[in-house]
């Protein structure tokens, strides 16, 4: 059942604080012990794992790019995508636990995550049952091999440079998204560096009210331990998807952005894990899906 956004409220709780929205948990991830076993994991990621991705990339790329000249609809490219993605944390030893698809419903809609990890765009390639695109910054579309991708896939360029341009493609996307390609945007802006929960940017949910579709808020849990940013380590562990029941967005108008957007903060709020509490044992418990 779609959630009203008139049942929102503009604070919410997360976990034992109060927290106005848009605000995140204060306090980065408490780092592992690194004795022997973190080095030799780290040893693994660099002569093994990441290389292994970086092959992956290249065969996967280059076949998506291929099959791309024959099907213009990007499904054989998400296919691709899902092949590349289910290969990688198969190699990393990452196993999911997934929660709540019933949540996702058959209409197009724009799924909004948290953003911890790299980690997070495999996990969503290979467990969201959908043949979803990705909001992508326009200079990536200028990339050799990367932007060729993009493009060819079906994925969404917007410009964040200047506020005119960006509420322009904002409302190009839009257009996308009615005609039926659902979404995958990461509301943050980017990963979080210090594990932290950032403050959502409102250019998420203008669009999702522009496009007049249903805003799917998604927990990811765990991703940050798997890969943490800025790192060549990508280790195996456990974590966890979270699809929180769809928001309306047919009754709202852009002043009702905020709005929004604290209402989907504070469900993905009441979920998220924070890293040292991850890392601790605490959203480890229990067994993943495993990797079929």
């Amino acid at each position: 059942m779609i959630a009203s956004l008139k049942d929102g409220n503009s604070k919410f709780k997360t976990r034992n604080s109060e927290v106005p929205a848009g605000e995140g948990e204060s306090g980065g991830p408490a780092h592992a012990s690194r004795g022997w076993e973190y080095y030799l994991s780290y040893l693994r990621s660099l002569l093994f794992t990441n290389n292994l991705i970086v092959l992956y990339t290249v065969v996967c790329g280059a076949l998506s790019l291929a099959g791309s000249v024959f099907d213009t609809s990007g499904r054989w490219q998400h296919l691709w995508a899902r092949t590349w993605s289910w290969l990688i944390l198969k190699t990393s030893g990452v196993r999911v636990r997934v929660k709540g698809l019933e949540n996702v419903p058959r209409e197009t809609a724009i799924y909004c995550a948290n953003h911890q990890s790299a980690m997070d765009i495999p996990i969503l390639f290979v467990y969201l049952p959908v043949q979803f695109r990705f909001l992508a910054k326009r200079p990536l579309f200028n990339l050799p091999f990367l932007g060729w991708h993009l493009y060819r896939s079906g994925h969404i360029p917007v410009d964040r440079g200047q506020p005119r341009k960006a509420f322009r493609s904002f409302d190009q996307a839009a257009e996308r998204i009615r005609s039926g390609v659902p979404v995958v945007l990461f509301p943050e802006g980017t990963r979080s560096r210090d594990g932290a929960l950032k403050p959502f940017k409102g250019g998420s949910f203008y669009l999702a009210i522009q496009a007049r579709v249903p805003v799917v808020p998604i927990t990811l849990n765990g991703t940050r331990h798997v890969h943490e940013p800025d790192t060549l380590h990508v280790r195996g562990g456990h974590t966890e998807m979270i699809v929180h029941p769809p928001i309306s967005t047919t009754e709202l108008n852009a002043q009702d952005v905020h709005a929004l957007s604290a209402q989907v903060y504070s469900c993905i709020a009441s979920r998220f894990v924070p890293p040292e509490e991850w890392e601790q044992g605490t959203g480890n418990r229990g067994q993943g899906t495993g990797l079929k």
